[in-house]
């Protein structure tokens, strides 16, 4: 290795060629103001590649593809694993006040479910955070159907955060109590959160700038609750914009996203409604029409007191609320029902028609439009009941709406349809696993094994239930399985059935879960 002084300048075009590499790769964003901030991050990576010399190291990176190992090195150097527990207190206030109370009451009366998604969850005080929150406002949550789910892309990150082990500094700005009741004292200095909230947590590797999501199968769908917090600074504006779009996707109706304070530009949230609670601003899905909110010339203008339940306040970008009178304020549309002309069909023509409005439906599916998608299947369903692959379309779409027993009811349909196909038997386990059916979820994925042995997603899901359930050398069989069968696959190549999820990606959700380092 050349040894040459490490501080001498950069040239600007290297470092410009450097921050588009890292975009391009790893999606952190790093403008020219930020050149500083990228240069200590890859000096301090440069002795992990073998260099002492930064210029010579810089120009090796960006004459060579990045490995997944190599990948994971720059994360770690290039973002800041810094957070503690309940970090912007008001944020929770407005969560244990506001939000989390109506969510409880409603859910409580019917399906007793809450999915919680920690989007860049670094060490994983964010996702204890919820856990511990929850548990205060939900006294039998032990009846409940909770789901928090923590990713990153830092597997150092999560590796931390599995091990649920803590030094003081994560306690700062805490009540005496959060120690007290809900973490076991190691001595010298750390403390581990308790095994319950450990087993409400799901820590898993997930890159938000080239993963799929929302997806069924890596449970990133039909959420109550999104935080991503001091992640989206890292990326660039176009990417901001696709991620925030996509996790409104994610989202369920009247679901909530939360950023940081630092990243609540206005002009990127115009999916959401933006609402101001003391201290804090947060996102909701829906529009303000919805909620009672009557369009004017310059903007919107409040029309709907129950909005102001719980001292909820909604403000709009340059806007101020005006009250109008009554006769002012529309009268509400009624929705109108989508109906899809059927086709004239035809012996010699219904399968291919059938295939065409299979496409079309796939296509506002993969867009993100659930409503269009069972719109579509249903207008046409008559034609469609003897075509299970419409059916199980049709149960993804009603799943990504939170809508399960309708979900249940059409993937059991395909079943009928066609008992031997493996796929329907998984898309039926993971179905029944977000309905908290355990067991039954576990029969339906080793019948999916049974029909097709080299199936590498229930492998994957048979391991992390096991896992979550404290069984570690059944789910590792379970996973060494699915790392074998993975061998025969290159990176890139996309696996069945997993909508996008590529050989690679699913290496590496294995080896980050089973703490295994991967082979160079």
């Amino acid at each position: 290795m050349k040894s040459t002084h490490i501080s001498k300048r950069i040239p600007n075009e290297l470092l410009s060629r450097l921050s588009d590499f890292i975009n391009i790769n790893i999606g952190l964003y790093f403008p020219k103001d930020r050149w500083l901030d990228l240069l200590r991050g890859i000096r301090s990576a440069m002795p992990d590649f073998g260099f002492d010399d930064l210029e010579e190291g810089i120009r090796w990176l960006l004459s060579n593809p990045l490995k997944q190992k190599q990948i994971e090195v720059l994360a770690c150097h290039l973002t800041v694993g810094e957070t503690y527990f309940f970090r912007e207190p008001k944020t929770f206030e407005a969560l244990e006040k506001h939000i989390l109370p109506k969510l409880i009451r409603t859910r409580w009366q019917n399906q007793k479910r809450i999915r919680v998604w920690s989007a860049g969850c670094c060490t994983g005080e964010e996702a204890y955070s919820m856990a511990i929150l929850l548990s205060r406002l939900i006294h039998d949550i032990q009846d409940w159907n909770i789901t928090i789910l923590a990713t990153d892309i830092n597997p150092i990150f999560l590796k931390k955060a599995q091990d649920g082990i803590y030094r003081e500094w994560s306690f700062r700005g805490t009540p005496f109590w959060l120690k007290e009741q809900y973490f076991r004292d190691r001595g010298n200095g750390f403390y581990e959160i308790l095994p319950q909230f450990k087993r409400m947590i799901k820590f898993q590797y997930l890159n938000l700038v080239e993963d799929t999501f929302p997806s069924i199968y890596n449970d990133t769908n039909a959420m109550d609750l999104i935080f991503c917090r001091n992640v989206l600074m890292y990326f660039s504006t176009k990417q901001v914009e696709k991620t925030i779009s996509r996790f409104h996707q994610s989202l369920l109706d009247e679901g909530w996203l939360v950023t940081a304070s630092s990243e609540t530009s206005h002009i990127f949230y115009s999916q959401y409604i933006t609402v101001n609670f003391p201290g804090t601003i947060l996102y909701k899905k829906g529009t303000y029409e919805a909620q009672g909110y009557t369009r004017i010339e310059d903007g919107y203008s409040d029309s709907a007191s129950h909005l102001h339940e719980d001292e909820d306040i909604v403000h709009f970008p340059m806007i101020t609320p005006v009250k109008i009178s009554s006769h002012q304020v529309s009268e509400p549309q009624e929705k109108q029902a989508s109906f899809v002309e059927e086709p004239e069909v035809t012996a010699d023509n219904n399968e291919e028609v059938i295939e065409q409005l299979f496409q079309e439906a796939l296509l506002t599916y993969n867009q993100g439009n659930y409503i269009k998608t069972i719109d579509l299947i249903l207008g046409s369903i008559v034609q469609c009941e003897s075509y299970p692959k419409m059916m199980t379309l049709l149960a993804k779409a009603y799943a990504n709406r939170g809508e399960l027993n309708h979900a249940l009811t059409w993937c059991e349909k395909a079943l009928k349809e066609d008992k031997l196909n493996p796929a329907f038997h998984h898309l039926h386990a993971v179905i029944l696993q977000e309905q908290g059916e355990h067991d039954k979820a576990v029969h339906a994925l080793r019948r999916a094994l049974y029909l097709n042995p080299d199936f590498v997603l229930p492998y994957f899901m048979l391991g992390t239930l096991q896992r979550q359930h404290g069984k570690l050398v059944e789910a590792d069989k379970y996973f060494e399985n699915a790392l074998n069968i993975l061998n025969n696959y290159e990176q890139d190549d996309v696996l069945p059935e997993s909508e996008g999820m590529t050989a690679g990606r699913m290496y590496e959700l294995i080896r980050v879960t089973m703490n295994k380092e991967m082979p160079a």
